[in-house]
């Protein structure tokens, strides 16, 4: 994600030989691994000094219409291996781009980032990806809301027994469960939405955020300079940019973002543990295919191997929220280089994970099975111990006092007894 010195080192190795990612190779949409791509993010460099050139051709600077036609035509020409071994010579991962891009546009090389610092195409860069990733996730997210919420319709009039500290409690519905599941989701896809439209373009903004050396372009014109920010926002699709910036926007956007990232984890951690310990109970289980192995040497398992992915992905987008946060708090001045590699991993690996345990929530919530008859059973053996709040609640209508242990002690539970063992208690007792 980040730009602006850190070369990164040599490329990693492709194939069977070198570490790659789970995140990317085995877990998350090929849309979301585009968008953290490195053809996405340098195609997107390219398209960022194309509309700065454009804004200043219009705001009256010397660039012509021929310079602009190359960068166009060779927006998606790029030569990584170039870039690669111009970034080893330079040390400086933008430099390395801007001599690659004048490479194929011998016109238009000495117009190239013109003006601008490290982070415009960088930050600027990172934002979009940032907007572009939430709007991957926000459709996910309401799908699998929708989809929790037909399984909620159809199982609406289930009862099943509620826990409290995983202790037999009072009646609920299976219906009325997922509706707790839901209502988080709900709240998390507000949070989404709301972070999403919230992000502000970092702008043209020069390299301590004072746009001098645009004014210096422009001979002292902040009219122009102004104009030439709103006119590159709007190119980019942002209805507006940060007013104030250092050479970077403020670190604390990536707080907000992996912030309801990590409160979604939180969501699909708890409604996947729910899951786990109802296939433990044998009353509910995520989908299991036909060919599918529980266990390779007990046959009849059937592990609830998809919540289990998501628990554990979750955990790990709940910890990476304290990367932008420590990040933040140690950005010096108008900015520091410390932030580069972090920023690097973590964004990526927070979208990547959110996007998989959708995914992955999504088939779950497809194909959840019930079984009413181990629910019914399950109730039947708990009703004699439910009835007992029915029993208080009519002793205190009587006048009775609920504190008085001694009365349920010596008369009521004696009278519960012959029940425990008893499977046809009336239903109506707990009602």
């Amino acid at each position: 994600m980040a730009a602006g010195g850190d070369c990164g080192g040599q490329q990693a190795a492709c194939g069977h030989d070198s570490y790659r990612s789970p995140l990317a190779s085995r877990y998350a949409s090929p849309e979301m691994c585009f968008l953290f791509s490195d053809r996405y993010k340098f195609r997107t460099w390219r398209q960022l000094w194309l509309w700065l050139a454009e804004a200043e051709q219009t705001l009256g600077l010397s660039i012509t219409d021929e310079q602009i036609q190359e960068m166009k035509s060779n927006l998606d020409n790029i030569d990584f291996k170039m870039a690669a071994n111009r970034e080893k010579q330079l040390r400086h991962d933008v430099m390395a781009h801007v001599h690659t891009f004048g490479h194929c546009c011998p016109k238009a090389a000495g117009i190239i980032h013109l003006g601008a610092t490290s982070c415009y195409v960088g930050d600027n860069t990172d934002l979009i990806i940032l907007r572009n990733a939430l709007d991957l996730l926000l459709p996910k997210l309401a799908r699998v809301i929708s989809r929790l919420a037909d399984f909620a319709k159809e199982r609406a009039d289930l009862p099943t027994l509620g826990f409290t500290h995983f202790q037999p409690a009072q009646l609920t519905t299976v219906g009325k469960r997922s509706c707790l599941w839901i209502q988080d989701l709900c709240m998390d896809l507000q949070n989404v939405k709301r972070v999403r439209d919230d992000l502000r373009f970092r702008g043209v903004k020069g390299t301590t955020g004072t746009q001098a050396s645009f004014l210096q372009l422009f001979e002292g014109d902040d009219q122009k300079v102004d104009q030439l920010d709103k006119m590159v926002t709007e190119k980019a699709g942002f209805k507006r940019a940060f007013i104030i910036t250092g050479q970077t926007y403020t670190r604390k956007v990536d707080i907000e973002v992996l912030s309801v990232l990590a409160s979604l984890g939180a969501s699909v951690h708890k409604i996947c543990t729910d899951i786990r310990l109802l296939a433990n109970l044998k009353e509910m289980e995520e989908p299991f295919e036909k060919h599918q192995i529980g266990s390779s040497a007990m046959p009849y398992k059937r592990n609830p191997m998809r919540s289990e992915r998501c628990c554990s992905l979750a955990r790990h987008l709940m910890a990476l929220v304290m990367d932008p946060l420590q990040t933040a708090s140690v950005q010096w001045f108008e900015r520091t280089l410390d932030d580069s590699a972090n920023r690097r991993i973590c964004l990526a690996e927070a979208f990547l994970t959110a996007d998989t345990i959708l995914n992955t929530l999504q088939n779950i919530s497809e194909g959840l099975v019930v079984y009413p008859k181990v629910i019914e059973r399950r109730i039947r053996q708990e009703l004699p111990f439910m009835a007992t709040e029915n029993i208080i609640m009519a002793m205190v209508k009587a006048g009775g006092n609920r504190q008085v242990q001694r009365f349920l002690e010596e008369e009521v539970y004696p009278l519960l007894k012959p029940y425990e063992s008893v499977m046809n208690v009336k239903a109506e007792l707990c009602l």
